[in-house]
């Protein structure tokens, strides 16, 4: 593909600061540069965080994340935009409704309610307005085997139970669910499963024996919405994303005492 400066795609991440830059905001803009499209952002909070853990989040006003979105929109427009870590019900509200108000198109959310080891990181009333408000606006849902649970309603353990789980929450409104079996064992670990109301698809990707993971759901979900700025399909976006995140996995940085992030900038690397 011809690189042309003067047409260069833009996305837009809605999502948190992560100081040690292995996932949010800081790992999406370099899986959209990556890509070679624009990255702007709306923060929607600011955490304490290392390769250890989060010390400390501090949310931004719902006000201050809807002034962020409209400078951007307004004068520079987007072709995509992904959702990250929205944090409580206040601004997931206001970004739904932004979301529909400037008429943003190719929204992939990623559904930040659960990590990846089953804790649930925001209340219930910010789910049900998650899922109520912005998930129906979604053109690729991402839901990690947990938050599956929670939008499904269903215990998740096998394929069947995944695949069972993504047409139950492709019900909710989005165009495509994607199901991500980052948190199963065995053989289904890193197995995901499509669903877009026509296709059931089983995704497979080689296993990549690191514990250097951060940010791969951050990742995934930035590199569809770079994707669907180029032009991709839906399905075909999801394909090439998971193909990213793989060779960023293969070239997982190994920094800081606990689980450093993926190698999202890997061709540098060698």
């Amino acid at each position: 593909m011809t690189f042309n400066p003067a047409s260069v795609p833009v996305a837009l991440t809605i999502a948190g600061s992560d100081s040690g830059g292995g996932a949010g905001i800081q790992a999406d803009l370099r899986t959209f540069a990556f890509h070679r499209v624009h990255g702007t952002s709306a923060l929607t909070c600011i955490t304490a965080q290392n390769t250890l853990g989060v010390t400390r989040v501090d949310a931004l006003p719902a006000e201050a994340v809807v002034a962020q979105m409209q400078a951007v929109v307004q004068d520079i427009g987007v072709q995509a935009a992904k959702t990250g870590m929205l944090l409580n019900q206040e601004i997931i509200a206001a970004v739904a409704e932004q979301i529909k108000r400037l008429n943003i198109p190719n929204l992939v959310v990623d559904p930040v309610m659960v990590s990846r080891t089953g804790a649930q990181l925001i209340d219930d009333d910010a789910i049900a307005t998650l899922r109520s408000q912005l998930i129906p606006q979604a053109a690729v849902l991402t839901p990690n085997r947990y938050e599956a649970q929670i939008l499904s309603g269903l215990e998740i353990d096998t394929l069947e139970a995944m695949q069972a789980a993504a047409q139950r929450i492709y019900q909710l409104g989005a165009k495509a669910v994607l199901v991500k079996g980052g948190g199963m064992k065995g053989d289904l670990r890193g197995v995901d499963v499509w669903f877009d109301g026509k296709q059931l698809k089983t995704l497979t990707t080689e296993q990549v024996d690191t514990q250097n993971t951060h940010g791969t759901g951050c990742t995934l979900s930035a590199a569809i919405a770079a994707n669907l700025t180029l032009g991709h399909d839906l399905f075909s976006a999801t394909c090439l994303a998971k193909d990213y995140v793989t060779s960023a996995l293969c070239n997982a940085l190994n920094i800081g005492q606990g689980q450093g992030p993926i190698g999202h900038f890997f061709p540098l690397l060698t």
